[in-house]
């Protein structure tokens, strides 16, 4: 059997063939744990650090194409010292939650999100795709195994890790003929402990995180490990992260992994702006990134608000906060959904971020965690966003 998908990467439009059987939730096996763990308490869930009872294994292999997935105890993988995961960086990754909602059911949040993006990457680097909501069915019977794991209260959730490697033996750069899909989930507390933490921004342009043509916006792990020592650079100058820069003209992408937003005061006409860098092939296509956009564009006025997805330079970023302009910014993401920032180094000067008084945000980040989190904890219903994996009835 010959799968046909139409995948649209950046600006262009690829086919990709999967050749054998086709992913199929139909064909599950499970083996339980015998060992069942008891949920920890609350305050002990520290990020990603803390794994559940099974994890979903799916082999494929371009002879035969998807083989039975496999809801089986956690444990370690098996793989042959020459997987060309380890010497060509054949994975990809993605990050999602599900939450516990006061219909004592557990929901996915925007999982066909993820699973689209999941799908660009794997086409991007010559690894198999699938049908997305086959992933969803399986991703939801392999939280089902663990629902009492799931921790409850405002700011805690389920993490989601599905992830593909190539796992084909043999060195030399070539199409993996081998490859294997996991999925494994944690329990997480919220990312600050004691609310939003407003963050200081090292503006860097001396390291590129993506570029035109580049996998910047696939989630690979092998955009990931570079990013590092800028970090490492910027926090030794007393900041949590870098803004990464781009082109001659220092063009705004991304705030460590995140998207960033920024809010700015047109003084002319008294309109506010939120503005964000658009999806060029250089920035990832955050799932957060576009709640926050489609968000925005149904709930605020727009006598009051442009929300514009356009570029945007450091310059521009400095000359309207002496000019009082500036009102807030943030970054966007799966873990900490929006995170505040205070202030950007920039040419030996800091930027100052306003921030509400006594508080660590602004006003438009304080407003757009509540709507998300509303609709993630099932207190409002907004669209097909939240998926329904598990009810604890």
């Amino acid at each position: 059997m010959l799968q046909r998908h139409s995948l649209k990467l950046g600006k262009f439009s690829i086919r990709t063939l999967a050749t054998g059987a086709p992913l199929d939730a139909s064909k599950l096996k499970i083996t339980r744990n015998p060992n069942p763990s008891k949920p920890r308490p609350n305050e002990e869930l520290v990020f990603g650090q803390t794994f559940t009872d099974h994890m979903l294994t799916i082999p494929w292999s371009a002879k035969e194409g998807w083989g039975t997935p496999h809801i089986k105890p956690y444990g370690n993988l098996s793989l042959d010292p020459s997987a060309c995961v380890f010497h060509y960086a054949f994975e990809l990754f993605e990050g999602l939650k599900a939450y516990r909602t006061p219909q004592n059911t557990i929901t996915m949040f925007r999982p066909d999100k993820n699973m689209a993006r999941m799908n660009k990457s794997a086409a991007r680097i010559c690894l198999p795709t699938f049908e997305s909501e086959e992933l969803i069915k399986l991703t939801g019977k392999l939280i089902e195994q663990d629902k009492h794991l799931v921790p409850q209260g405002n700011g805690y959730s389920l993490y989601i890790r599905p992830t593909m490697i190539g796992t084909s033996k043999g060195l030399g750069v070539g199409t993996p003929s081998e490859a294997l899909l996991y999925v494994i989930t944690s329990p997480v507390g919220p990312y600050y402990k004691t609310g939003f933490k407003a963050v200081r921004l090292e503006a860097t342009d001396y390291a590129t995180r993506a570029w035109p043509g580049g996998v910047g916006d696939k989630k690979l792990g092998a955009n990931y490990a570079p990013c590092i020592l800028p970090q490492l650079q910027a926090a030794k100058r007393g900041y949590q992260q870098n803004l990464w820069l781009f082109g001659p003209e220092k063009n705004i992408t991304e705030v460590g992994t995140m998207n960033v937003f920024f809010v700015f005061l047109n003084k002319v006409t008294g309109k506010k702006e939120l503005v964000t860098a658009p999806l060029d092939g250089t920035i990832l296509e955050g799932v957060t990134r576009d709640s926050v956009l489609t968000l925005a564009r149904d709930k605020l006025d727009p006598q009051e608000w442009d929300i514009n997805e356009r570029y945007y330079t450091i310059t521009e970023v400095a000359t309207r906060a002496k000019q009082g302009e500036l009102l807030e910014a943030f970054g966007s993401g799966t873990a900490a959904v929006v995170s505040p920032i205070k202030e950007i180094g920039w040419n030996n000067e800091d930027i100052h971020v306003p921030l509400l008084p006594g508080e660590q945000c602004g006003a438009l980040t304080k407003q757009v965690a509540q709507w998300i989190a509303d609709i993630q904890y099932g207190r409002v219903n907004y669209g097909n966003w939240s998926k329904t994996v598990a009810d604890l009835n």
